[in-house]
């Protein structure tokens, strides 16, 4: 596996000299900042890769080329996005770069409700609460159907919760899951967020679905022809938000998306925190199953708790994804494909000074540098 970081650019407080210290070769990253829509030009990727180049490393992959709204909800003129989208692909095409990370998820990208979970060896994690989560949405949000979308028990926890939050908590729990969160590629105020959401009335799961296809249909073959493969990022978590509907959550899904364009050009981002949420996820047989079309891993792990929904980001090494399994299934892929596949541990929980130095939540310094040791160490001994 190549071992690689994901870095947010200049303005990252992991630097690229860190990176370069913990031993990773290549560099995970994108033109952070450019809005979704905006064509990325030669001379941008080249400048952005030549700061790389001249830390020595190796931009190896995007994540990623926003995908626009439009371009999902399918609404007039999403044709322009998707050309714009594809020039974009042409640029990184042009750098030598050869995979882009993106995804579909509807309006939000990655979300959780709690940035700062304490765990009991006093380091800070990534969570997903269930029960804060309706709280958002039948309390905050206030959509009108919010309450049948929730379990019964959790829905009645939630309105006990939400009647002792105060202003303050609903504020903070409303910029958890709405603000923005580190890669994202959007930001929402609750208002906004509102008509976002309107805006996904009426196309359900199959119409998100036949959106995907036609942008897929659309950008495949400026991928083929720039020598880019796509790499679709699953839904985090991977399962129907506010609403929304999600299309990349399972292994059928999956399976869907690689079928609709059989092609080397489309394939999978494998991400073993977010499919491994859920219980029905197989991943060391999806792995198999869809070894030659997955041209990125994203290995980190979650542990899923007591009431089924909820999650939280556990040690690389523990919670339910089995990375031990996962890269041995990933070693013998490469062994059969004759190529290396970009790596990088994701997330990872804020210990010892990373919380002083101001880390970007999921991405601190420390707590990924020790998932990539343990997963280094794994990959050596499992090669020996």
């Amino acid at each position: 596996m190549i071992e690689s970081w994901r870095w947010f650019g200049p303005d990252d407080p992991v630097t690229l000299s860190d990176i370069r210290q913990a031993g990773a070769r290549g560099i995970v990253t994108a033109l952070h900042g450019q809005p979704a829509g905006t064509v990325w030009t030669k001379d941008e990727v080249a400048a952005r890769q030549e700061m790389i180049a001249n830390a020595g490393l190796d931009w190896n992959v995007v994540e990623s080329i926003p995908v626009h709204e439009d371009i999902k909800t399918g609404a007039p003129g999403w044709q322009a996005h998707a050309d714009a989208w594809a020039e974009s692909l042409r640029a990184v095409g042009a750098a030598g770069i050869g995979t882009v990370c993106y995804n579909f998820m509807p309006v939000l990208d990655w979300t959780r409700t709690d940035l700062s979970h304490a765990l009991e060896d006093g380091a800070r994690c990534l969570r997903y609460d269930a029960v804060d989560a309706a709280v958002f949405d039948i309390h905050v949000l206030a959509r009108d159907v919010a309450a049948a979308d929730h379990r019964p028990d959790i829905a009645e926890e939630a309105a006990k919760r939400a009647a002792s939050l105060g202003d303050a908590g609903r504020k903070r729990l409303t910029d958890t899951i709405i603000a923005g969160l580190p890669g994202a590629e959007e930001s929402w105020t609750l208002e906004a967020f509102r008509d976002r959401i309107a805006a996904y009335r009426g196309i359900g799961a199959e119409g998100l679905r036949a959106n995907l296809f036609a942008f897929l249909d659309r950008v495949l073959p400026a991928a083929e022809e720039a020598g880019v493969k796509l790499a679709i990022h699953p839904d985090d978590p991977p399962f129907p938000l506010f609403g929304l509907p999600r299309v990349v959550s399972t292994e059928s899904d999956l399976a869907a998306i690689l079928a609709h364009a059989d092609t080397p050009a489309n394939g999978l981002t494998f991400c073993t925190g977010s499919l491994g949420v859920r219980a029905d996820n197989d991943l060391p047989r999806m792995i198999d199953r869809f070894g030659n079309r997955v041209h990125f891993l994203h290995l980190r792990s979650t542990r899923r708790e007591a009431d089924g929904i909820s999650f939280h980001e556990a040690e690389h090494l523990g919670g339910d994804a089995g990375l031990v399994e996962i890269v041995r299934r990933a070693l013998s892929l490469e062994a059969r494909r004759g190529a290396a596949i970009p790596m990088r541990p994701d997330h990872g929980h804020m210990i010892a000074w990373d919380r002083e130095r101001g880390m970007r939540a999921g991405y601190p310094y420390i707590g990924r540098l020790r998932g990539l040791a343990e997963l280094r160490g794994v990959a050596a001994a499992l090669a020996s």
